[in-house]
Formats: structure tokens, C-alpha cells, sequence
């Protein structure tokens, strides 16, 4: 199994949230499962400090990165059939975060850690 961290998810563990999975932690710490993060993650977390949503979260253009290596997590760029296939994704879900992130799980196989439901009724595997 390959894991795609939504952005909750990656927020949850790098400031060590209680609010995060057991079975996503376990996974986490083990060391042994292939970890990603997607570029969209990056983006929302430079929105969501620059509106005051992560004060908790340090700088990300200097943290982000840094964080990145310390874990040992693998960047997932967003390409143009990543972008397509989220614009096609069917329902209503509005967040173009999430479709991103469900379209880049769907189209490289991942199973994307998140307790946000939204991402089963896209036909991703998750797991939390």
C-alpha cells in the first residue's frame, strides 16, 4: 500500500494532533509505507497560514520542505490529467482541494489517509 496524505492529515501529524488516525499514526511512524504529499497540500497550507487558519504550523516556505525530509515523504506533483481528472470527478463536492488530491490517489493508485468521507464517494481506497 502507497499513502496520499490529505492535508489534515499531514497538518495532524507534523504538529503531533491527538486528532490523527491510530492506524494512519501506526502507518506514519512504522517507517516501512511509501508516503505522499501532494503539491496541493503545499498550497492550502500557505492559504490556511496566510488567512491565520495555522498559526501553529511555523513558516511554511521555510518549514514545509524541511518537514518533507525529516519524514521521509515523497512530493506528488499535480499534472495536467491530474487537473482533468479532477474537473471531471463526479458530485457536488465543491473543494477543488480534495478533488485534486482525489485525482491524483485515483489515477497513481493511492490510498489517501483523511476522516473526510467525501474522498470514498469519489471510489478512492482510504484509510484513517
Amino acid at each position: 500500500m502507497k499513502i496520499l496524505l490529505d492535508t489534515h492529515a499531514a497538518i495532524w501529524w507534523w504538529t503531533e494532533s491527538p486528532r490523527l488516525g491510530k492506524r494512519v499514526t501506526d502507518l506514519l511512524a512504522g517507517g516501512e509505507t511509501p508516503i505522499y504529499v501532494s503539491a496541493v497540500t503545499a498550497l492550502e497550507i500557505a492559504i490556511k497560514f496566510r488567512i491565520g487558519k495555522l498559526l501553529d504550523f511555523g513558516d511554511p516556505a521555510a518549514d514545509f520542505p524541511a518537514l518533507m525530509a525529516s519524514n521521509g515523504f515523497e512530493s506528488l506533483p499535480i499534472s495536467q490529467s491530474h487537473a482533468l481528472a479532477a474537473g471531471l470527478l463526479p458530485g457536488n463536492h465543491r473543494d477543488p482541494f480534495d478533488r485534486l488530491i482525489a485525482a491524483q490517489a485515483l489515477s497513481e493508485r493511492l490510498t489517501v489517509a483523511t476522516c473526510d468521507g467525501e474522498f470514498a464517494s469519489f471510489g478512492c481506497k482510504t484509510i484513517w
